[in-house]
C-alpha cells in the first residue's frame, strides 16, 4: 500500500517520439508480411466481394422495398418509423454482417479456423460500428451524440485489433506534471468519456422528469418549472464535478476559484445574477407562472415560459417579448389572472339623441350576452353615463374569465 508506506509511485518513462515512430514502422512492415500470404490475400478478396455483393443487393432490390415500408410508416406516423428508418439508413452495413458471418460459418466448416480469422475480424468491426450507430442515435444532442459515436468506434477498433493496450500506453506518456498530480492525455479523454456519457444520462435524467411533473395536476405550473430547473442544475452540476474528479483534481482546492468566481459575479455579472435570483424568486412565490395574462408597461400578452434569466411573453399580434426577471420583480406587473381569471371589462358607445335610451340598454345587454366568453353571473349592465354635444354616452360592463 503506497499510500501508507510513503513509498512513491513510479513514474512512467518519458515518451520518445524517435522510439515511437520506429515501433509503428516495424509494427507496419510485420502487418504488411502477413497481409502477402496467400490465404490472407484470398479473405481480403473475399470481403472486398461481399462488400460488392451487398452494394448491389441493396442498392437494386432492398432499397426500394424498404423506401416503400418507411414511407407507409412516416404517413401512418407509426411509432416504429425511427427505428426503420434507421435501419433503412444502415441497410448496406446490416446486408454486409449477414453474408460475412453467413460466410464465416461456412469456411469453419470446410477449412481451418485461421482462414477465416480476417472475415471474421471485419463481421465484428461491422457489427460493432452498426450497434454503436443505433445506440448513440438514443443521444438528442447532436454535438455529444456525434463524439460517442466516433469515440466508441475508434475504441472497439482498436480493442478488436489489440492495439487498446498500446494506445493507452502511448497516450498515458504524454503527460504534464503539476506538483503532486500528474495529467495524461489518457486520463483527460477518460474524463472527457465519463462527461459524455454523464451529460447524455443528465439528459435523459431531465427530459424523464419533465414527463413526469408534466403529469402531476396537483402540482402548479410554476412548481413543475422550478422542479425541472433544479433536477436539471443537480444532474448537469454533477456530471461536471464528476468528470474533474476523475481526472484526480482535489475538489477542495476549487475554494480560491469559488472565491474569484465570487469577486467576478460582484463585479461584472451583477444583471445576471440578479435575474438568476429573480427567476428563483418568481417561481417560489408563484406571482407569476406559464399561461398567466400580463401587461408591463407597453406589453400586453400571455406568459409563455418561465426561463432562468428572462420569461417568454406572446402578444396578441404574434410578437414574442423576452422581459428580463428583475423587471418583472422590481416593476409594477398587472397579472390579469393571478388569482382569478374573472376579468370585467368596460365598453364606451355613445348613440344618437333620436334613440330610445331603454331600448339601447336592451340591445347592448342581448348583444354582449351572446357571447360565449361572457359571464352570465354577474351579468352584463348597460348605464346612461352623459350627454355629450352630439351622442348619449352609455357605458357596457361584462365579465369574462379568460383574460
Amino acid at each position: 500500500m503506497a499510500g501508507h508506506t510513503g513509498i512513491p509511485v513510479p513514474k512512467p518513462p518519458p515518451f520518445d517520439l524517435t522510439d515511437f515512430v520506429n515501433g509503428l514502422m516495424i509494427d507496419a512492415g510485420n502487418f504488411l508480411t502477413t497481409m502477402v500470404q496467400p490465404w490472407r490475400l484470398i479473405q481480403i478478396g473475399i470481403i472486398i466481394g461481399l462488400f460488392v455483393v451487398a452494394h448491389l443487393v441493396t442498392r437494386y432490390w432492398l432499397d426500394a422495398r424498404l423506401r416503400v415500408f418507411v414511407t407507409r410508416l412516416a404517413r401512418s406516423r407509426h411509432r416504429l418509423f425511427p427505428l426503420t428508418r434507421a435501419i433503412a439508413n444502415r441497410s448496406r452495413g446490416l446486408v454486409f454482417i449477414l453474408l460475412a458471418w453467413a460466410t464465416v460459418a461456412v469456411m469453419r466448416e470446410v477449412t481451418w479456423l485461421s482462414r477465416s480469422y480476417l472475415i471474421l475480424l471485419y463481421a465484428n468491426l461491422a457489427t460493432a460500428w452498426i450497434f454503436v450507430g443505433f445506440v448513440t442515435r438514443l443521444v438528442r444532442n447532436p454535438i455529444l451524440s456525434r463524439v460517442l459515436r466516433y469515440g466508441a468506434w475508434i475504441y472497439v477498433t482498436l480493442r478488436l485489433v489489440r492495439l487498446d493496450d498500446r494506445a493507452v500506453e502511448i497516450l498515458d506518456a504524454v503527460a504534464l506534471d503539476m506538483g503532486e498530480m500528474r495529467v495524461s492525455l489518457w486520463s483527460v479523454l477518460q474524463a472527457l468519456a465519463v462527461l459524455a456519457i454523464l451529460l447524455f444520462l443528465a439528459s435523459w435524467v431531465t427530459s424523464f422528469v419533465h414527463t413526469r411533473i408534466r403529469r402531476v395536476d396537483d402540482l402548479s405550473p410554476s412548481m413543475q418549472v422550478l422542479v425541472e430547473k433544479l433536477v436539471t442544475l443537480a444532474a448537469y452540476s454533477f456530471a461536471a464535478v464528476f468528470a474533474i474528479k476523475s481526472l484526480g483534481f482535489d475538489l477542495s482546492n476549487l475554494a480560491i476559484l469559488s472565491g474569484a468566481v465570487g469577486v467576478g459575479i460582484g463585479f461584472g455579472l451583477q444583471k445576471i445574477v440578479s435575474n438568476l435570483v429573480s427567476g428563483f424568486i418568481l417561481l417560489l412565490d408563484k406571482s407569476i407562472k406559464p399561461g398567466d395574462v400580463i401587461s408591463l408597461g407597453d406589453t400586453f400578452g400571455w406568459i409563455q415560459n418561465l426561463s432562468a434569466r428572462y420569461v417568454s411573453v406572446l402578444t396578441r399580434d404574434g410578437r414574442e417579448y423576452l422581459i428580463p426577471n428583475e423587471d418583472l420583480i422590481t416593476g409594477q406587473v398587472v397579472n390579469w389572472s393571478h388569482s382569478s381569471k374573472f376579468v370585467r371589462l368596460d365598453i364606451h358607445f355613445g348613440v344618437s339623441y333620436d334613440s330610445d335610451p331603454h331600448e339601447v340598454r336592451k340591445l347592448a345587454v342581448a348583444a354582449v350576452a351572446a357571447v360565449d366568453r361572457v359571464e352570465q353571473d354577474p351579468s352584463p349592465v348597460c348605464h346612461v353615463t352623459g350627454f355629450g354635444d352630439s351622442s348619449v354616452d352609455f357605458i357596457l360592463r361584462f365579465w369574462i374569465d379568460d383574460p
